[in-house]
């Protein structure tokens, strides 16, 4: 049997030298550790994948500060918690004592009413606020809030730090510490868990509750078939909650890109039943119409952000059909990664080049001076020329004749490609 409360909940850190990764942040040194020890800790958001520790740093900060602590979330909460919630932490403020903190966790997930109605409590120091995100903040939470919070990004655990976190559980949960449990393999374990800690503890819990039932009072060893049999068994326990959030947006995603609508219409259906916030899907939509399809259809961009811009004015449920008809579009749409392969192939060169001069003739030239110096000097205005194309240089003199876009082999690319080489015959290989 399983104990009743969780292994992650029994084994959560009390303090920053308990506190396991994220080294950058509360190791020595560490910047929120640095703000912590000072006693003056800004307003705040956590933003990173689930079971990193956002939610038991909020815990350890308002623990070490002595101050107190009130938790929401944003799934259950509504304006009217949060506005109780801040009434009570007024009257929790004394003369001269440092405010409460409030800690919002999936702070992604309130809407924008929900977060004005921070604001205020935040600006004048009646709370200090910590947010925990699984999203990007830039795109979730309001302008004026982002800007009185600062943003720590948390990584995912590595193995290091999840075989740790393994060997400790064994020697100090009072549960596991009655069973004598010996780890032979650790590589199913860590690659169930993805980086989360919560994953990995109910993994452990899972594997020793079926080796127990099986083999009562022998020893129990841990290796990969018994990590896969134990869990696959108990799936629905051990991905509670919606974990399978990741792996599903995976599979939409490449289904989409596969060309697969049937598929494609399956996870999202999915993501639909399963509470997916609507947003996500449809911004990931717009970061594959660019990735995967880009210029062998413009146009799938232009849904996708017009897919992205709907879904806020129609609401749910039915956005979902606007959902439905951009991920078949995309899915059946031809696909080229060309203008990502671009870039990516730019940006390699940049880091291995450093910065090379800009050739003056294409320099901009406001000053006298800069004109004596030849700026600008030279350069042929294209709209001067025959269909407002002359063959100049635009790239610098060690780097001339470099490819970096190659296009895709689909008909709009293709039409592209002999366009160009017909343009710049043989100077940028494009044959």
């Amino acid at each position: 049997m399983l104990a009743n409360q969780p292994l992650a909940d029994r084994l959560r850190p009390k303090t920053l030298d308990e506190f396991c990764g994220q080294e950058h942040l509360v190791g020595r040194g560490g910047v929120l550790r640095k703000a912590i020890e000072s006693g003056n800790i800004p307003s705040f958001i956590l933003w990173g994948p689930p079971g990193v520790g956002k939610t038991t740093l909020a815990w350890i900060v308002a623990s070490t500060l002595k101050r107190p602590f009130f938790h929401l979330s944003a799934v259950h909460s509504g304006v009217k918690d949060v506005r109780e919630t801040i009434d009570k932490a007024k009257k929790q403020q004394f003369f001269n004592q440092p405010n409460p903190i409030l800690f919002i966790d999936e702070i992604h997930r309130f809407n924008k009413s929900q977060q004005d109605s921070l604001l205020g409590s935040v600006e004048q120091g009646i709370i200090t606020l910590i947010g925990a995100t699984t999203e990007n903040p830039s795109f979730e939470v309001i302008s004026p809030l982002l800007s009185r919070c600062q943003v720590y990004v948390l990584n995912p655990l590595g193995e290091k730090e999840l075989e740790n976190l393994l060997d400790r559980a064994l020697k100090k949960d009072l549960y596991l510490e009655k069973f004598d449990i010996e780890i032979r393999e650790y590589e199913a374990l860590l690659r169930i868990s993805g980086g989360d800690a919560r994953k990995l503890f109910n993994a452990l819990e899972l594997v020793v509750s079926g080796e127990s039932d099986e083999h009562a009072s022998e020893k129990i060893i841990i290796d990969n078939e018994k990590v896969l049999k134990h869990v696959q068994k108990n799936l629905a326990i051990y991905d509670k909650n919606g974990e399978q959030h990741y792996d599903i947006i995976s599979a939409f995603i490449k289904s989409m890109r596969g060309s697969d609508p049937n598929a494609t219409v399956y996870w999202l259906a999915r993501m639909v039943e399963g509470g997916e916030d609507p947003k996500f899907i449809a911004r990931r939509m717009l970061i594959l119409a660019a990735e995967d399809i880009g210029l062998a259809n413009p146009n799938a961009l232009l849904l996708a952000q017009a897919c992205f811009e709907s879904i806020n004015v129609v609401g749910w449920p039915e956005s979902r059909i606007i959902l439905s008809e951009t991920a078949v579009y995309l899915a059946t749409s031809p696909k080229s990664n060309a203008s990502y392969m671009a870039i990516e192939s730019a940006q390699a060169l940049v880091r291995e080049k450093g910065d090379l001069p800009v050739p003056l003739h294409i320099r901009n030239a406001p000053t006298k001076l800069m004109k004596d110096l030849g700026y600008h000097k030279g350069y042929k205005y294209a709209h001067d020329f025959d269909d407002n194309f002359v063959r100049d240089e635009f790239l610098p003199e060690e780097i001339s004749g470099t490819r970096f876009y190659d296009p895709g082999t689909n008909p709009r690319e293709e039409e592209i490609r002999r366009k160009l080489k017909d343009m710049w015959k043989g100077k940028y290989d494009y044959e």
